[in-house]
């Protein structure tokens, strides 16, 4: 299949798949932003349907092909499928399309590879929904550290001990790779987006008493870059002994300031809690303190706004690279693949003394 290349300032949405991320998600963000969502299949139409109706969607498509007959040059797919069902969706889509893939970009790197090349050969502009890059928090964080508020960057830490409702997504029961796949994935992706890609990883992913079923429900994750710099994911999924000490948060280091951010989602999930944004800068003669700072809107679902955005960006200038583009996420997809082969090669055995 193929389709006419323009550019154009107008554009609408098709949505594959009616999981739980769109309407959570997808589907709250583009109503936020006023973002047009033509039509929506999934394989289970009932689904779709409920989606159709709550978010008075105009069609419901009863498969790909029908919603490709029904799409043009102002058309942006937004594929949110299993990871293991991206390439074959991919295969279906008009030659040059302009697409939204929901993360992760397929289970393991050489099915990361194989999307990479199928987009390339069908000449597909695909970015990818790492969407927390883009959460209102992180937006004014990256704003704070581009111009120098709190100085050179030096340690990234993210910390995140919560109670996760696994439960709720029942497709990763037979998942072989769960919790850096599925959620510290995005931490990786945002470290990287701060600070490039690290020279090696260090990682051990585990699993629960509790939740056998499940690959993994915890991670400690070292992102080696220089002598200067830490970058360190430390997820506990599983505190199930109630709120007092259940926390997440992502925490900037600079050398004469920092940035934290208690992200309240993760917290009480999925009714969630608020986020809380606090910075300092360290002045000469002055004590240090910390300032709150209310941010409107939160991860999910405004961040969801900015991955689209970048497509949008696409369909106004063909020559524009997303700053979520499959070219720079796939590295983010390495990353992932060396955390799991560090955590599988083990640790260093103690030298008997």
């Amino acid at each position: 299949m193929a389709m006419k290349v323009h550019t154009t300032s107008s554009f609408k949405i098709q949505i594959i798949g009616a999981g739980g991320i769109v309407n959570d998600a997808h589907l709250p963000a583009y109503n936020i932003a006023g973002y047009p969502v033509a039509g929506i299949f999934d394989i289970d139409k009932a689904k779709a349907s409920v989606l159709q109706k709550k978010f008075n969607l105009p069609k419901v498509y009863g498969s790909i092909e029908e919603m490709v007959s029904n799409s043009d040059h102002s058309t942006i797919f937004d594929v949110a499928v299993p990871g293991s069902e991206i390439f074959a969706t991919l295969q279906k889509l008009p030659n040059h399309a302009v697409v939204l893939i929901q993360k992760p970009m397929g289970n393991n790197l050489d099915e990361a590879i194989a999307i990479r090349s199928l987009c390339r050969e069908k000449q597909i502009i695909a970015g990818m929904n790492f969407q927390l890059r883009y959460a209102p928090f992180i937006l004014k964080a990256r704003e704070l550290i581009s111009d120098g508020t709190i100085g050179e960057l030096c340690d990234l830490e993210i910390n995140i001990n919560v109670y996760t409702p696994w439960h709720l997504w029942t497709f990763l029961n037979e998942a072989p790779r769960v919790e850096i796949l599925y959620h510290s994935i995005h931490y990786i992706d945002l470290i990287r987006s701060f600070i490039g890609n690290p020279k090696s990883i260090y990682a051990r992913t585990l699993k629960h008493p509790q939740v056998t079923n499940l690959a993994s429900v915890k991670s400690n994750i070292l992102m080696d870059y220089n002598e200067f710099v830490r970058a360190h994911i430390h997820t506990n999924h599983n505190h199930n002994f109630g709120d007092k000490h259940q926390h997440a948060f992502i925490k900037f280091e600079g050398s004469k300031g920092a940035i934290r951010v208690e992200l309240g989602l993760l917290k009480n999930y999925p009714e969630g809690d608020e986020d809380v944004f606090e910075w300092v800068e360290i002045k000469e003669g002055e004590q240090a303190k910390w300032q709150k700072l209310d941010i409107d809107g939160s991860w999910f679902p405004h961040a969801f706004i900015g991955s689209m955005s970048e497509m949008i960006k696409v369909m106004n200038d063909r020559n524009y690279v997303p700053d979520n583009s499959i070219e720079d996420c796939i590295h983010t997809m390495a990353c992932v693949e060396s955390a799991y082969q560090s955590s599988k090669s083990g640790a260093v055995s103690v030298v008997k003394v």
